[in-house]
């Protein structure tokens, strides 16, 4: 592939993404590190340039010369092979964020970029531009032992350069340049520290770390166990899966980025660094089905902790660190291609969906059904929890896909809440939780079912509607059958498949909903609806269906397998947040599903 930066900024499809459980980056195809929040992976930037190519910040490393670009990662791992062809010659880069060894997090945050010079001499330019603080804090650079080092306030970083030239300090940058021949290799670390002592590694130190980590990627990827179709992208999606978990919590973020749009020039930006509620079903099944019972063990008990802080009332996202306040704000940056505003934090956490609470529900009986017991604690918030839904399902909301419009009876949202009721019933059943007695929660459950069946079935389009007494489409109903709201057989939800895939859907692409959100302009069409509908087909016995639909999804994936929130349908280009955490789950989970049926067909 040939890079193109222009005004810039590249396509967002050409950035990979690089991280050690705590961070993470964005590469760009071109070789500039855009985007790494420090010291935490929601923290304010470092390197912001793909929201403001003047202000944000940026680690550029490409050569002097025309060139052309072959980018992989490791295999099994996310450390990220980036290989610039020019006229003279070819030279590899190796990007990671390192791991420290012996399984532990300590302080250290290092971003190491290793080059191998593969054929002839090719000349390289290197320039490390920190913009602290979304570019807010000017930065200070000195010297330490003859290594730059930049500083602000309590964050700082250091350069560290083995035969890659001899770094020079300007213009708020530390740049350097080389020759790089065959067989040669240069080494460029630039080590973080946040309110502690930063330590100057040495080379041998960088080279192990570097060696450390590749080893463990690969000893992570080893331990998967899907062996069923589409097993590269299946792969790939857990090792994003496993970026996005944000190690000392067990929180898992629902994207690496802020603020990139869902339509260019729009106001569809959002700051997508928490956690959903929303996508904590996805999360545990995906990781149950891949083996990943560490994770999933972790991710549950963060979520129950955090949740415990507003029980019985849920927030639509929280913290990484598990907290529940999220005030958003407008940054002073132009926006990826002058896509403003630029925003950190998010209202929608704000916001009443009542969708959260079957969600929760649901994990919850995911997670007993996998370990086979409930604590005694937990167990007495999940009953408090149906208790709540007994009396606020009845309540208008902004729906799974946080409206800024009036709030409305979404059919999504009454459905979970019958799924919340039905999954608390069950436990109940099962003598792992107690309540005031499901008596309640049955009158409850049937008494949601009659609104949803009465209030948001069309005869007219045969189909589940977006809200009550409305005539508009959302592909959110489909979570309807994948959450077991209805069964594969249902004729009311066959049917809805077939008309969101009638309507919603162009070609691989499926659009959120039909009608009014309260915001400007419009937006791409959302990949993980499109992995719904797969699965979908699947359940209700359009295999052949579900498999053509998956290859072609598949095939939408960026040059290293990654996915953002969103795609251009016209254009294939990517929209919105990158990668996506939850365009990864449903990939994950659609073929699982997939598989499972087709192997029940065979068999």
């Amino acid at each position: 592939m040939t890079a193109f930066r222009s005004d810039g900024y590249v396509r967002l499809r050409d950035y990979a993404v690089i991280g050690d459980g705590r961070s993470a980056a964005l590469v760009a195809a071109d070789g500039s590190v855009d985007w790494l929040g420090m010291p935490d992976l929601d923290s304010p930037s470092v390197f912001a340039a793909v929201l403001d190519p003047v202000r944000g910040g940026r680690f550029l490393l490409e050569p002097e010369e025309p060139y052309t670009v072959a980018r992989r990662y490791l295999p099994g791992t996310n450390v990220l092979e980036t290989t610039f062809t020019t006229g003279r010659g070819s030279v590899r880069v190796t990007d990671s964020l390192t791991l420290e060894g012996c399984g532990t997090l300590g302080p250290m945050r290092e971003l190491q970029r290793r080059l191998d010079g593969m054929a002839g001499t090719v000349p390289l330019r290197w320039s490390v531009q920190p913009r602290f603080g979304y570019g807010a804090r000017r930065p200070r650079i000195t010297r330490r032992a003859g290594v730059p080092v930049v500083v602000a306030g309590g964050d700082a970083l250091a350069v560290c350069a083995w035969d890659a030239g001899e770094p020079e300090c300007a213009d708020q940058a530390i740049k350097g340049r080389l020759e790089l021949s065959q067989g040669r290799q240069a080494l460029l670390t630039m080590p973080f520290a946040h309110q502690e002592p930063l330590v100057l590694p040495t080379r041998s130190e960088c080279d192990a770390r570097m060696e450390h980590t590749i080893a463990a990627w690969n000893g992570w990827s080893r331990e998967r166990s899907y062996e069923g179709m589409w097993r590269d992208a299946v792969l790939r999606s857990a090792l994003v899966l496993k970026l996005l978990i944000f190690a000392p919590s067990g929180a898992i973020a629902a994207a690496v980025t802020s603020s990139l749009p869902e339509h260019v020039g729009g106001e569809r930006n959002w700051d997508y660094r928490f956690s959903w509620v929303r996508d904590s079903v996805f999360t545990l099944d995906a990781l149950l089905r891949l083996g990943c019972s560490a994770e999933a063990h972790a991710y549950f008990w963060w979520l129950m902790h955090a949740t415990q802080l507003t029980h019985p009332r849920l927030r639509v996202l929280y913290r990484l660190d598990g907290g529940g306040n999220a005030p958003e704000r407008t940054l002073p940056l132009e926006g990826y291609r002058g896509s403003r505003p630029v925003r950190t934090g998010n209202a929608a956490g704000a916001q009443v969906q009542l969708d959260t609470y079957g969600e929760l529900l649901q994990t919850g009986w995911l997670y007993a059904a996998a370990a086979g017991r409930l604590d005694a604690d937990l167990a007495r918030r999940l009953a408090e929890l149906a208790d709540f839904v007994c009396a606020a399902w009845r309540w208008p909301d902004s729906g799974i896909w946080e409206v800024r419009s009036a709030p409305l009876h979404f059919t999504h949202s009454k459905m979970m809440c019958w799924v919340a009721l039905d999954r608390a019933i069950d436990l109940c059943e099962r003598g792992l939780i107690q309540g005031r007695g499901p008596a309640r929660w049955r009158l409850a459950r049937d008494q949601v079912r009659d609104f949803v069946e009465t209030r948001c079935f069309s005869s007219r389009l045969g189909c589940y509607t977006r809200s009550a007494d409305s005539s508009e489409l959302d592909a959110a109903v489909l979570l309807g059958l994948l959450h077991g709201y209805a069964r594969p057989g249902d004729p009311r939800m066959r049917a809805t498949v077939d008309v969101v895939g009638g309507e919603l859907r162009h070609g691989p692409f499926v659009d959120r909903y039909s009608g009014e959100d309260g915001l400007g302009g419009t937006e791409g069409a959302f990949l993980a609806c499109s992995f719904w509908l797969a699965e979908c087909l699947a359940r209700t016995g359009r295999l052949d269906q579900a498999v053509a639909l998956m290859d072609d999804l598949v095939g939408l994936a960026n040059d290293v397998g990654l996915y953002g929130e969103e795609i251009d349908p016209d254009t294939g280009a990517f929209l919105g947040n990158l990668p996506q955490g939850l365009s990864h789950l449903a990939l994950i989970n659609a073929a699982c599903t997939i598989g499972s049926v087709a192997g029940e067909a065979a068999g």
